[in-house]
């Protein structure tokens, strides 16, 4: 291998799958590979839904092992769960599942003491029930959070037990609403009057920090020679994913698709008015001082949810008969917290149309159809209303992550919002890993120039919309009940 060329382990969790990406980055090239995937299995115990983070870890261990010698790694994961480590540094207990029922009605709670629109000035998070606030919150009296001396979120657990060494990355941390997107500091208001002891979290870390070395008991179970530095990126999975749009210049939409559907804009300031609060719209940190003002939206767990509760048919068969259905017979509200638990997802979807007064559908071909539909219009309200909230127009949208497979997803999107379309990279969280390693260690520039690399040596297609948005706007009001 060239000198010039450097290889990345990209570490990327996501809710239902782990990955351990090889990166190969030069002066003017990008390769991803794929060293080794494996299941996320979350698991029911009798005190509620957790995750299997050990099963985790040895997924990551054997990922380093498959990867081969690397250059450095870096880790990201899916935001606000946390694992909680006693005074010698052991965890104490499998991380909670932000899909646990623990925390329904604690919002509530917390906005007596302090009122949703304060918290929303002070942290521009969005409304989530599994918040890490709330989650906090609805541990306040556990003896496990009485016994906790150690919050690590899940990224930096695992980066600990690779390299002994705690941080805190900025990225994951502002999803935490527990961050000041202005200072990109810790809000100590907002912790005081909750109750939360902010010295439970470890000292702060930015995209590109040094994170630690990977431990000699890593070497010997990798197989890897050190000394291999860790290194902190995005690593909540959308920072890096954002990172790794392809945009050129600033008036770009972005939607990373996936478990969730994740749809707004790139700004360098957050907004904070009581309209983008009432609006759900969330201000979460970025790379290089910039803010990820999105909306979150269920995203392709609707149909993961069906898939499943079908038996798993054949997924390009399943869309090919959803294109035939005609279009917007049916549509839900995609961010509706009504299909945020699991099982009975297509009695659900059906329900809720029935409930509205629209036709049902009864067929899995009409159900794919009613959640592709419903996903397009939830997009195209997102990007309507994030460029109406922060004044900030665009001319096209970008599609990344796992979404980005599903053409008539991605077809549908250009058609409700109006503008084309780039879908592509599908491993962006990956891609966006391995960017700020190679940042850091001198091989690539500043955000654009990384983004242009991206542009030249990854696969991106293009969707024209088609028609008018008139049918869309015509769906958005019935889902409105206008």
């Amino acid at each position: 291998m060239s000198a010039l060329v450097k290889s990345y382990a990209a570490v990327d969790l996501g809710a239902s799958s782990g990955r351990v990406m090889v990166g190969r980055v030069g002066p003017d090239s990008l390769e991803l590979t794929e060293a080794h995937r494996f299941a996320n299995r979350p698991v029911r115990v009798p005190e509620g839904l957790r995750w299997d983070v050990l099963a985790l870890y040895g997924g990551v261990l054997d990922g380093l092992r498959a990867a081969g010698q690397v250059d450095s790694v870096g880790l990201d994961s899916w935001a606000v769960d946390y694992g909680l480590l006693d005074a010698d540094g052991a965890l104490l207990g499998n991380p909670v599942h932000y899909r646990d029922s623990r925390t329904e009605g604690v919002a509530e709670k917390v906005w007596a003491t302090v009122p949703a629109e304060r918290l929303y000035a002070a942290t521009g998070l969005q409304y989530a029930p599994f918040n890490t606030l709330y989650q906090l919150v609805a541990a306040r009296d556990s003896a496990q959070l009485g016994a906790a001396r150690r919050l690590l979120l899940i990224p930096d657990l695992l980066s600990y037990w690779l390299t002994g060494e705690q941080g805190t990355e900025l990225t994951n941390a502002s999803t935490t609403q527990l961050i000041d997107p202005r200072t990109r500091e810790w809000s100590y208001d907002i912790a005081s009057r909750l109750g939360v002891d902010l010295g439970l979290f470890a000292p702060l870390r930015r995209p590109g920090d040094p994170a630690g070395v990977l431990r000699p008991e890593v070497l010997e179970a990798t197989g890897l020679r050190g000394p291999v530095p860790v290194t902190a990126v995005g690593s909540h999975d959308t920072a890096s994913a954002v990172a790794a749009v392809p945009a050129d210049g600033e008036r770009f939409a972005y939607i990373c698709t996936g478990t969730w559907s994740l749809a707004g804009l790139e700004l360098d300031a957050p907004v904070l008015s009581e309209e983008s609060r009432s609006a759900n719209f969330t201000n979460e940190l970025g790379l290089d001082g910039t803010v990820r003002y999105l909306r979150n939206i269920m995203g392709l767990w609707l149909l993961q949810e069906c898939v499943r509760a079908w038996g798993d048919p054949e997924l390009s068969t399943l869309l090919q008969e959803a294109a035939q259905v005609p279009a917007l017979r049916s549509v839900v509200d995609a961010g509706d917290a009504a299909f945020l638990a699991p099982g009975r997802m297509p009695e659900r979807i059906a329900d809720a149309c029935r409930a509205s007064g629209q036709p049902v559908p009864e067929t899995p071909a009409e159900i794919t159809r009613c959640i592709l539909d419903s996903l397009a219009l939830a997009h195209r309200k997102a990007v309507e209303d994030a460029q109406r909230l922060a004044g900030h127009p665009v001319d096209v949208v970008h599609v990344v992550g796992g979404g980005t497979r599903n053409a008539l997803l991605c077809q549908l999107t250009a058609d409700a919002c109006g503008l084309p379309v780039v879908a592509g990279p599908t491993e962006a969280a990956a891609l966006g890993n391995v960017l700020v390693q190679a940042r850091a260690h001198g091989l690539v520039g500043d955000l654009a120039s990384g983004r242009r690399l991206l542009t030249r040596t990854q696969p991106l297609t293009r969707y024209e919309p088609r028609g008018d948005t008139a049918p869309w706007r015509e769906a958005q009001a019935r889902l409105a009940g206008g």
